[in-house]
Parts: C-alpha cells; sequence; structure tokens
C-alpha cells in the first residue's frame, strides 16, 4: 500500500515540475528569448506534453502567476511554434468525432474548407494581386475575403456552445486566450477587406495583410485540431455534445453544414432537471395571475431580447423572440457573465456590474449600428422593495424603425 502511495506522490511531483518548467520556458519568451534558444530547452527538459497540461500552464499563468489574457494571446503563436510536434496523439478506444454530425466532425470538415479557402485559393489570388494589382485581381481578394468572414459562424458556435461547457469544468484559460485570438482574425479579415475595397495602391501593405491572415487561420485550424478538440473530447459527456450538436443549427454553419443528423447509438438524453420542469401551474403576482404557459410566451412575444443576470453574475435567463438580435444558446444559462464577453470587453461588464452592487447606477445605455439595424442596449439594476441587489437585467431592441418615425398616425392602416 505504501508502494502504491508512493508512486502516486512520484508521478504527482513529476507532473507538477513539467508544467513548472512549462511555466518558465513562457516566461523567457516573455523576457525576449529567441523561440528556437526556447524550443531547444524544452525538448531537452520536457520532452512531450499533453493537451491538459497546455490548458493547466495557461490557467495556471493567468490565474496564479497575474499575467493578462492579452499578452497570453500576444505570446499564443509562439506557444504554437514551441509546442509543435511535441503534443502527443490521443487515441480514444470509440471515436464519435469521427461520425458524420458529431459537432468536433463539423468542425474538422470546416475547417478542410477553410484550409482549402485561404491556402488554395486565397493565396494564389494573392500571388496574381501581387504581381499585378488589377481591378480583377482585387475583385477576386474581395470574393475570397467575403467567403472568409463566414468563419465568425465556425468561431463563434465554439465560442457560445463549446467554452460554456470547458468552463464549467473549470477550464477558462485557455478558452479566454482563444477567443480573442478569434477575434482577432476576425477584425484582420474585415481590415483587409475593407483596404482592398478602398484600395489606394499601398499592394506591399495588403499583401502582409493577407499573409498575416492566412498565417492566423492556419495556426487556429492547428490549435482547435491538436489542443482544443482532443482537449474538449477528453472533457465533455455524451449528452453535452449531443446538447451542443442540437443547437448549432442556430449559430449556422461556414461553407458547409453537416448531412447528417448525429445520434449516439446508445445516447438516452435525459432531461436537465436544473432547468425546471414545464409545469402549467399558475404564478401570482401583485397585478394579476399567469400560467406559466402564458408568462412564457408574453415574454417572448415582447418586442425586445431580455436577458437576467443573478446577484452572483451568473445566467439565468433570456427571452426567445422570433427575431433575436444577437445569438443567444441555452448553454449560457449557468455561465458566468464575465465569460460571455469577448476578452476585450469584459472590463466594461464588470463595470457596470460593480456600480450596479456598488448603487452608484441604476442603468447604463448603449446604441450601436449593427448590420442593418441600429441597436439600442440598455442594462438595469433589480432591486427588492428594501434596495437590495437582486440581479442585472439587459434590454436589447432594435429601434432602426423608431428613430425614423414623423408626424404621427392616430387611426387603423
Amino acid at each position: 500500500m505504501s508502494e502504491l502511495i508512493n508512486n502516486r506522490i512520484a508521478i504527482s511531483k513529476e507532473k507538477s515540475e513539467r508544467r513548472e518548467m512549462l511555466k518558465q520556458i513562457i516566461k523567457e519568451l516573455h523576457d525576449g528569448k529567441s523561440v528556437e534558444e526556447v524550443k531547444a530547452k524544452f525538448e531537452e527538459a520536457v520532452g512531450d506534453v499533453t493537451v491538459s497540461e497546455i490548458s493547466q500552464m495557461e490557467h495556471d499563468l493567468m490565474v496564479e502567476e497575474g499575467i493578462p489574457v492579452e499578452e497570453i494571446q500576444r505570446l499564443c503563436s509562439v506557444h504554437t511554434a514551441v509546442f509543435k510536434g511535441s503534443i502527443e496523439e490521443i487515441h480514444l478506444s470509440e471515436k464519435p468525432e469521427e461520425q458524420p454530425g458529431h459537432p468536433v466532425h463539423t468542425w474538422k470538415a470546416e475547417n478542410k474548407e477553410i484550409d482549402m479557402l485561404v491556402n488554395f485559393k486565397l493565396s494564389l489570388h494573392k500571388d496574381r494581386f501581387e504581381k499585378e494589382d488589377s481591378d480583377e485581381n482585387r475583385f477576386k481578394l474581395l470574393e475570397d475575403l467575403n467567403l472568409l468572414l463566414d468563419v465568425d459562424k465556425h468561431y463563434s458556435r465554439k465560442e457560445n456552445l463549446l467554452f460554456p461547457y470547458l468552463e464549467k469544468y473549470g477550464i477558462e484559460g485557455p478558452t479566454k486566450v482563444m477567443w480573442g485570438v478569434d477575434d482577432r482574425i476576425r477584425a484582420s479579415i474585415k481590415s483587409v477587406k475593407q483596404k482592398l475595397s478602398n484600395y489606394d495602391g499601398r499592394k506591399n501593405e495588403i499583401i502582409a495583410d493577407l499573409d498575416e491572415v492566412i498565417s492566423e487561420v492556419n495556426e487556429m485550424i492547428f490549435k482547435e485540431e491538436n489542443i482544443l478538440f482532443p482537449m474538449a473530447l477528453e472533457t465533455l459527456t455524451e449528452d453535452e455534445w449531443v446538447q451542443i450538436a442540437a443547437e448549432s443549427d442556430e449559430i449556422g454553419y461556414c461553407l458547409i453544414s453537416p448531412q447528417e443528423v448525429w445520434q449516439p447509438v446508445r445516447h438516452h438524453l435525459e432531461k436537465d432537471n436544473t432547468m425546471g420542469t414545464a409545469e402549467d401551474g399558475y404564478i401570482h403576482f401583485e397585478t394579476g395571475i399567469l400560467s406559466l404557459k402564458q408568462l412564457e410566451a408574453l415574454l417572448n412575444h415582447l418586442p425586445i431580447d431580455i436577458t437576467f443576470v443573478d446577484e452572483n453574475d451568473i445566467v439565468r435567463y433570456f427571452s426567445q423572440g422570433p427575431e433575436r438580435i444577437f445569438a443567444r444558446t441555452k448553454a449560457v444559462i449557468g455561465r458566468s457573465v464575465q465569460n460571455c464577453h469577448p476578452p476585450q470587453s469584459v472590463h466594461v461588464v464588470e463595470k457596470i456590474v460593480a456600480d450596479f452592487k456598488s448603487g452608484a447606477k441604476d442603468s447604463e445605455d448603449f446604441w450601436i449600428p449593427f448590420k442593418d439595424m441600429y441597436v439600442y442596449i440598455r442594462y438595469f439594476a433589480v432591486r427588492d422593495e428594501n434596495g437590495k441587489y437582486l440581479g442585472t437585467l439587459e434590454v436589447t431592441q432594435n429601434v432602426a424603425d423608431i428613430r425614423n418615425l414623423k408626424g404621427e398616425k392616430r387611426i387603423l392602416s
């Protein structure tokens, strides 16, 4: 028995030492050492490394060492250069992810299309544009970039469906880092598209931007398929994968869509009792009585989208109107509100909630153009009769038509 205990202690100590080595290597990169120098040290001192250790390392750097998310994002591409070729293969006895319709199968199929788009079409048209910046070659690049913008759906499914489940298992560092890189890729595609649309002759700048887009997209494919997806397959349950597959249609797909609905042979999806039961009992308010069915229908027919976050910053409810402005999936229920926003805007959310909790403010408003809409976003502190903070209500509305109202309308038309 003592021998078994000693073995476990030794294994635990070895894992801890390896993790410390990995953190030290990243710190050395941060301090300016070359990738090649660090890579040699990495291979000599650490050898093979598991996906779980990479995940834990990034989490420790952010939480325990205090390195900002933005810094980890800056180092992310360097991480990949160091870790390529050293990530161990993960072999599963059964591979549902290879079955059509499984979320990972769909993401990988999309990655193949993305790979073909950036490394064949976009690269070819970039080379032609570099030789001759004619309108024809410029328009070809614009067509490619319009297609590549579809990658937003690929990333959005990952961020809004997969990340919430990983966070429930305590995997937060890697998801924040990857979301930040996703946003950088989105911004880079839009930026170079804008430069091509308003071309002013700065060809070399556009070529450099396109090279960066191609590189970043390729790196993300590598990170997803060699780090994120294996880590998720190790972590999530079959029921969770089924739920992700069921909600993917709401966000949409990139370049292709699954031809089949994935349903595991032995899968029996059980109702999640944490979501409450759908009883038709009556709810008594101060100003009336509604059945649960009536209340839910009423909330879903409001000409606004509402989301409620409780006093502990946990998302508890959102309405499901017929034309939601921003996508929501059931995976956000039970998720920290800070993890529902891109890293660069988290500080805004935290400031709003902090002001509501302290009583410094009771509301906050924003308005932005979005697609063909003009969106009015309002946040309200929800308090009880004694002023105690109960949570935050977000109300979102497309006010484009309201802004255009003129004169008056007094009769039916």
